[in-house]
């Protein structure tokens, strides 16, 4: 091959031309049965004999005048250092040299003894490097192999289950085939494998019960005959049945080889060594495989002979042995602290549970006396508890504190128990510090219940009476409203009159705050520019506080808050009232806003989210904690009789939490207070303002009004204005009533009905009318003001009223209906 080959492609030229220490070496080496290959120049052209051939395996022949670096590239850089010592005039030896060789289509690992030498020039310069090799790859691996063997056998020997034993020798063999999949079976009768677990890498567990049925029998078969089961490509082994390949592809088997461990009449033991690509395992690999279960089956039978013998040599001294040893693993591992003691005071033996939970050392526990480690107001009736232990001789239960070494005291439950010899007693002290500290968190969340439980009651108490003050204010203020507009009476009678009527009003007020504080007040939520509103108020707020009070505003860049901008002015107002109120010897009043963002529920009962923080601080006395927590109970104050009505801040943190918000408190006695509305970002832009509805009179607009409601005072009240509004008034008691009105042929021009009645609701009736009768103009009024069940397009008017408010109510809902009216006619036309 050498003699034919084409050399003139080569650095080497033709075979003609080539010098003689070449051809003089290369006739040794083509004669020599060792493999040698020469490696000629600076390159390391390669030419080899033919035993080098069968070492070069499927790279022969294309090796033949190749250069080693393109020729070995896994090896390139130790054939780089080969030629560079051995071209400078060095020698290089090698024994047992480990490689990673591409050979047989895969990599293989493989040992060597090399040998490399100069091949000297006729003017005795290196020209070349000769190398003679000798594969050593199985008798090195056979002096593994049987290391390997001896190391499993050792590892073995001290287990004591199958599971153990099993474990173990899958994991070693897995690392030493470089296997994906490595597990011991079970095979019952039924066909059913049982893996407990495995040994994987690279591929899924198959641990759990498997069905062999779609694998045909032919492999149980061949378990129960004890040769192992070798396949190196499972999808071209044609001895496995369509169903069998495609069974173990599914489990990413690509080869496999299956040792049968041991055959029983009722299971079949087998050893998987599995691979997830097809692999040519070789002799040595099976063999090993073989070996090992050998191993491993012996070292179980092993172990089972073991077991018995233990079994039978057991005697009562090991019994208490272990007895005694599981007592003194109790005595290190008890989180309760055991001791022995004598009735004289001194302890002879403690637990470590004790240094961990008081810090004291052992030493120092037993040369005190127990007396002296408890706390003085405990020590008599846990002596006399001892006493009486002593002297009953039945155990008995009692707590104490204990001091710690820090200085600190645990509350301790203890449980103690005399001994036989009638001097000694043991006990059992359990520390009770996380279940006091448990206590005490449950008896806080005990007490926020109960105030969250007192407030919602307070609240749904001041709803209702609210509710009943509206209906009984509506006949008042619009009866005393009517006089007034009309002028009846002398003018002391008009002055008696207007008094009057400034009383409701003040009443009014006083309701609409008891519905802030119950969450029930008719709120108008809209964007609201804070800072602007804030700028709006200082000069009012800045006259209520007297020269004695100084007033700061900080602000920054907000977004538009949700809130009902009159509703806002009046809790800002109330707030700085209250801080005045706090600074009697004067101080400084600071208004702040900033846009802060609630990650968790943590800062109140609001929810997290984005929110404008309205701060309103002062420089007084501050509160301490009572009076913090009653802050916000309606009718609490502190201003003293006739100063206050204690209606301010419920009423505020009613308005809060109604806008989907909330109120926090800090104060310190002392240090002033900050009081915090929390009002949620607005999802939309702030509005212009809308245009004022132009309140004229009705006389051209006369109709039908139908009223209804069930509060006959009320009804009254309010017919007297809507006649007085050039409206001719049929009244109803019910909602029933107005419909059989209307069925009877009643049409009337406008419907203004009272919300929450017996039966049919106004909501409800509102509904029923809008889908009969759609361009009739419907206004619910209501003392409640509940936004349950009230469409928000239905227009709503609050009690109690006055004759320009229901005015005012009315022209808007005149103008909605005409524009309705003007819609509809276009929808004709067209």
């Amino acid at each position: 091959m050498i003699a034919a080959h084409d050399w003139a492609l080569t650095p080497l030229g033709p075979i003609d031309g080539w010098p003689q220490c070449l051809r003089t070496t290369l006739a040794m080496t083509l004669r020599s049965p060792v493999p040698i290959v020469l490696l000629w120049g600076a390159d390391g052209v390669m030419l080899y004999n033919d035993a080098y051939s069968v070492f070069a395996d499927a790279r022969h022949p294309w090796l033949l005048g190749a250069n080693v670096r393109e020729g070995w590239p896994e090896v390139a850089a130790f054939n780089d250092h080969v030629m560079q010592v051995v071209l400078a005039g060095g020698t290089l030896r090698y024994r047992d040299q480990e490689m990673t060789l591409a050979r047989s289509g895969r990599p293989e690992r493989v040992w060597m003894d090399l040998d490399y030498s100069p091949v000297l020039d006729e003017a005795g310069v290196p020209a070349g490097v000769i190398c003679i090799l000798a594969d050593t790859t199985e008798r090195f691996a056979s002096v593994r192999h049987s290391r390997f063997l001896l190391s499993l056998s050792d590892a073995l020997r001290p287990l004591a289950t199958r599971r153990e034993i099993t474990t173990v020798a899958c994991e070693r063999i897995a690392e030493w085939l470089d296997a994906s999949r490595v597990f011991y079976a079970e095979i019952g009768t039924d066909g059913r494998m049982v893996v407990e677990r495995d040994y994987c890498r690279g591929v899924p567990s198959l641990a759990g019960v498997h069905s062999l049925e779609a694998f045909g029998p032919g492999l149980l078969d061949a378990y129960r005959s004890g040769v192992p089961l070798v396949v190196a490509d499972v999808a071209g082994d044609m001895h496995l049945n369509d169903a069998a390949r495609a069974g173990l592809a599914e489990r990413h088997v690509g080869a496999f080889v299956d040792m049968m461990l041991f055959d029983k009449t009722d299971r079949v033991g087998v050893l998987a060594v599995q691979s997830a690509h097809p692999r040519a395992w070789t002799a040595a690999e099976e063999h090993l495989v073989q070996e090992v279960g050998e191993r491993v089956k012996n070292a179980v039978e092993r172990a089972r002979a073991e077991e018995g013998l233990r079994r039978l040599n057991e005697t009562l001294e090991e019994q208490v042995a272990i007895r005694s040893a599981e007592r003194d693993r109790l005595w290190n591992l008890s989180q309760d602290m055991l001791a022995r003691a004598d009735f004289a005071g001194m302890m002879s033996a403690v637990s470590p549970a004790w240094t961990q939970i008081l810090g004291w050392s052992e030493a120092e526990l037993l040369s005190r006396g127990y007396a002296s480690f408890m706390h003085p107001e405990d020590t008599a009736h846990t002596l006399a508890a001892i006493a009486g232990m002593a002297q009953r001789r039945q155990p008995t239960r009692f707590e104490n504190r204990i001091q710690t070494h820090d200085g600190d005291w645990k509350h301790i439950e203890w449980t103690v128990a005399p001994e036989a010899d009638g001097m000694n007693f043991v006990a059992v002290g359990r520390d009770l510090s996380n279940a006091k500290a448990r206590e005490a968190d449950l008896e806080v969340a005990r007490d926020a219940l109960r105030q969250s439980q007192k407030m919602e009651a307070m609240g749904s108490l001041t709803g209702g009476v609210a509710h009943d003050f509206n209906n009984l204010l509506t006949p008042i203020i619009g009866s005393l409203d009517m006089l007034v507009r009309k002028g009846v009476g002398s003018d002391r009678e008009r002055r008696l009159i207007g008094g009057a009527l400034q009383s409701a009003e003040r009443a009014k007020t006083l309701v609409q705050r008891l519905l802030a504080f119950a969450r029930r007040q008719p709120l108008q939520p809209t964007a609201v520019d804070v800072a602007r509103v804030i700028d709006s108020m200082a000069g009012l707020i800045g006259s209520t506080l007297g020269p004695t009070i100084a007033m700061r505003v900080d602000l920054t860049d907000l977004p538009p808050a949700r809130a009902d901008l009159n509703q806002l002015e009046m809790a800002l107002l109330n707030l700085a009232v209250n801080a005045r109120d706090a600074m009697s010897e004067g101080g400084t009043l600071t208004i702040s806003a900033r846009h802060e963002t609630v990650l968790s529920a943590n800062r109140g009962d609001f929810a997290p989210g984005r929110y404008i923080r309205l701060s309103v601080g002062d420089s007084g006395i501050g509160m301490d904690d009572a009076t913090r927590r009653r802050a916000i109970e309606p009718f609490f104050s502190t201003k003293g009789v006739g100063k206050g009505t204690g209606l301010g801040l419920s009423m505020v943190h009613g308005l809060t939490a109604q806008l989907g918000g909330g109120l926090t408190i800090d104060s310190t006695p002392g240090h002033g207070t900050v009081v915090s509305l929390w009002l949620p970002v607005s999802e939309t832009a702030i509005c212009a303002d809308e245009p004022v509805v132009d309140v004229q009179p009705l006389s051209a607009r006369r109709g039908t009004a139908l009223l209804i409601d069930d509060e006959e005072l009320v009804r009254m009240s309010t017919a007297h204005m809507l006649a007085d509004l050039q409206y001719h008034v049929v009244e109803a008691a019910s909602a029933e009533d107005a419909l059989r009105m209307m069925g009877d042929g009643l049409r009337p021009d406008i419907v203004v009905t009272d919300h929450l009645m017996p039966g049919i609701s106004g909501a409800q009736l509102a509904r029923m009318l809008k889908a009969s009768h759609p361009l009739l103009p419907v206004l619910i009024v209501s003392g409640y003001a509940e936004e349950a069940g009230i469409d928000s397009d239905i227009p709503r008017l609050t009690k109690p009223f006055r004759n320009d408010e229901l005015q005012a109510s009315l022209t808007a809902l005149a103008a909605t209906a005409a524009a309705g009216e003007d819609v509809i006619e276009v929808l004709e036309l067209t």
